[in-house]
């Protein structure tokens, strides 16, 4: 009964923010997929009970709470990283953790999500660049022969850090080298048992003879020893030319061109592609782009980090 002069209040309807969506981020209008691919993280299971994210500051002396530095690494959102860690896919310096309430240093210590690390300190750079022919493979400011000519330090004035070069091309050599002040991954890369392999189009005078890929895949012999090649594909020929998209793990110096020159085609042009998973794509010459994601991800993976 309605207290005499008072109007009876409108029932309240439910909105979204007391409870009108469903808890699924996925399902609530206008919202993404708690994670990046959806298709990778389709088998997560249901969030298991356990503590609350209180959302650490990066600075927080303590470390900063797991969940949150998977979401900053663009892997997934924090839900959805909170149950990648509740289904024990998520390790710490090899240890798998399941609980939501452990907190990490990201300069100390190395995280893996289904065996894939994630980059987490924000002070490493890792940038690939476009290398232009008649540049110096060294991050010396100048010439070391007084020659005068320009070398890779040019193309990062911009940067505040020391970076390593990561392979060297010869100064004819034109294409992908990847620069980081990461000394551990550099070094993986670079060692010979690391085994990364590199892409290269070569263009040679044509045409090439159909015995040439067996050759190099089987070894050519050079004065510093056997040199073989991991794969060989011509990828067309013209009249007077050939180009070819040579692979291989071996960072001797000049090798593909002394081993072209063997086997009777000397270069005429010379540019890196790829390294493992690492693609020059349509990166413009002199310019460089920087590593992230997945895709920084499988370098580390590729080097056995």
């Amino acid at each position: 009964m309605t207290p005499q002069g008072r109007t009876p209040r409108t029932p309240r309807k439910a909105t979204p923010s007391r409870g009108g969506y469903p808890r699924d981020p996925a399902a609530r209008p206008g919202k993404k997929s708690a994670a990046k691919d959806p298709r990778r993280f389709a088998d997560t299971p249901k969030r298991a009970n356990g503590p609350q994210d209180t959302g650490a500051d990066v600075h927080d002396p303590d470390g900063v709470r797991l969940q949150k530095l998977i979401a900053q690494s663009g892997l997934a959102s924090r839900r959805a990283s909170e149950d990648l860690i509740a289904a024990g896919r998520v390790q710490v310096d090899g240890q798998t953790v399941t609980e939501l309430g452990v907190r990490v240093d990201p300069k100390r210590q190395v995280v893996h999500v289904d065996g894939v690390r994630l980059q987490l300190d924000d002070n490493l750079v890792y940038l690939a660049l476009n290398k232009p022919p008649g540049v110096i493979s060294t991050m010396a400011p100048t010439d070391p022969d007084g020659k005068n000519r320009p070398t890779l330090a040019d193309y990062v004035t911009n940067r505040e850090e020391r970076l390593f070069h990561v392979g060297r091309l010869d100064t004819d050599t034109e294409g992908l080298i990847i620069l980081t002040n990461d000394g551990t991954l550099a070094n993986k890369l670079a060692h010979p048992s690391s085994e990364v392999p590199k892409t290269y189009l070569v263009e040679v005078a044509g045409p090439v003879a159909r015995d040439v890929g067996r050759r190099l895949r089987e070894g050519v012999q050079l004065d510093d020893g056997l040199a073989k090649v991991d794969s060989f594909k011509l990828v067309d020929s013209r009249p007077g030319k050939a180009l070819l998209e040579i692979v291989l793990h071996s960072g001797r110096n000049r090798v593909i061109r002394r081993m072209m020159a063997e086997v009777g085609y000397p270069v005429l042009q010379l540019a890196r592609i790829q390294i493992g998973p690492v693609r020059m794509g349509d990166l413009r010459s002199g310019r460089t782009r920087a590593l992230h994601g997945a895709e920084l991800s499988s370098l580390f993976d590729a080097a056995g980090l």
